[in-house]
């Protein structure tokens, strides 16, 4: 059984780690060399904690009071685009509290599936990417923003997640070498997290030595159909004939699926972040930062800020503002941490892939029996890399899924 995968990012190699396992002969086509998509330059969370999609209350009137500055979190570029209005009309719908609370256990289902599933891939493929245990803080400046995340901790608790509810000085006790300037944060200590980068590397060597077959710089510009079936497919380096199909090309899903003749709603959302590779004294524990709507997360002496939800098409262009958003609030939450604005040509920026109801694509069509989507995991890809993958190679197999996925289908806005 030949099994083509399209996008060699963490899910298409997540997915061919468990198929490779299951006897199949995969090969995986990328449009570039894997060390420069959003598995790379993430935050590097595998996170339980992340179960709110999206799509909630009050994001909208979030993203109407930051359109128009240049440094905001969450912003959507006005332009008359079809697709866009489609998505955002969708998104619109499902951003209000009886969504959230029906869509939250599906989430939190893929979630927990893949934080089980990390350790045992970790032991495999080898213990190379700083992967730590120790729980993510979702720290607050504000006493109501404190008094939400309280909240949601209670939430958390429903679905069996452990927390740890902290006040401003029990957190400056969690990190002994840097200064915080909170009202206080909650730990969340089922989340772990890792070096991205250096996990995807692992994976990558390991399914090599094992015989997937990777044709990098490889760009797709159709495929072979015969009857309800895709058997090839047809590419910029040659055509590749298939068995079953994996479509996980992240932001560009509604490229490829287009060429099926397949309408997929998904906007790229793009994030930014700077890798300080030296950091003399250092947090301890990575964190959301709650009121400043981006992230922190430390390896040893390294250190990663990151941040932002600009929906602006699929452009790699850099607004220095937003980076400095960022900076700005890592140092307000920090005022003890030593880094300084990193250099405009070092400033990382991908493109997550976004649904309009912060759920993914995970499934098969009926158009074509051999196809399955798995995408739009905007920005938790690393959180439930290692659960598509193990659904994928379930539905590939026919085999009864570990969680429900009829939440995550692909068609649910056609």
């Amino acid at each position: 059984m030949k099994v083509t995968i399209i996008g060699g990012g963490v899910i298409g190699l997540c997915s061919a780690y468990y198929l490779q396992r299951e006897g199949y002969e995969v090969t995986i086509i990328e449009r570039g060399d894997i060390t420069d998509g959003c598995s790379f330059g993430n935050m590097g969370y595998m996170s339980p904690s992340h179960f709110v999609p999206l799509a909630s209350p009050g994001i909208i009137a979030e993203g109407i009071r930051h359109m128009l500055s240049s440094s905001s979190p969450f912003y959507i570029k006005p332009r008359l685009n079809w697709d866009l209005l489609q998505w955002g009309y969708h998104f619109w719908k499902n951003s209000n509290a009886a969504t959230v609370k029906k869509n939250a256990p599906h989430l939190n289902n893929i979630l927990q599936l893949s934080r089980q599933l990390i350790n045992d891939m970790r032991n495999e493929i080898g213990d190379t990417f700083d992967m730590e245990t120790i729980g993510c803080l979702m720290m607050c400046r504000q006493q109501k923003t404190l008094e939400h995340e309280f909240h949601l901790a209670d939430d958390a608790e429903k679905f069996g997640l452990k927390v740890e509810r902290l006040k401003r000085d029990a957190v400056q006790q969690l990190e002994t070498d840097v200064e915080v300037d909170v009202a206080g944060a909650v730990l969340f200590k089922d989340d772990c997290h890792f070096n991205p980068g250096k996990m995807m590397v692992a994976l990558k060597n390991n399914l090599e030595k094992k015989g997937v077959n990777f044709q990098l710089h490889t760009t797709v510009t159709g495929f072979e159909k015969a009857s309800n079936k895709i058997s090839a497919v047809i590419t910029d380096r040659g055509k590749f004939d298939c068995t079953e199909i994996v479509i996980a090309a992240g932001s560009w899903l509604p490229v490829v699926a287009k060429m099926m003749g397949i309408r997929l709603l998904l906007q790229p959302g793009k994030g930014y972040s700077h890798t300080y590779d030296h950091v003399e004294k250092n947090i301890k524990y990575p964190a959301i930062l709650v009121d400043g709507r981006c992230a922190i997360t430390p390896w040893k002496h390294q250190l990663r800020i990151g941040g932002t939800m600009e929906i602006s098409g699929i452009n790699n262009k850099v607004l220095v503002k937003r980076m400095q958003g960022i900076y700005d609030s890592a140092k307000v939450f920090y005022p003890g941490l030593k880094i300084d604005f990193p250099p405009v040509d070092k400033i990382w920026n991908g493109l997550r892939p976004v649904t309009p109801d912060g759920l993914p694509y995970i499934g098969k069509i009926a158009e074509f029996e051999n196809v399955v989507f798995a995408g739009g995991h905007a920005m938790l890809g690393i959180s439930e890399g290692t659960g598509t993958g193990k659904l994928v190679s379930e539905i590939i197999r026919r085999k009864h899924t570990s969680v429900d996925i009829s939440a995550f289908k692909p068609t649910r806005f056609q």
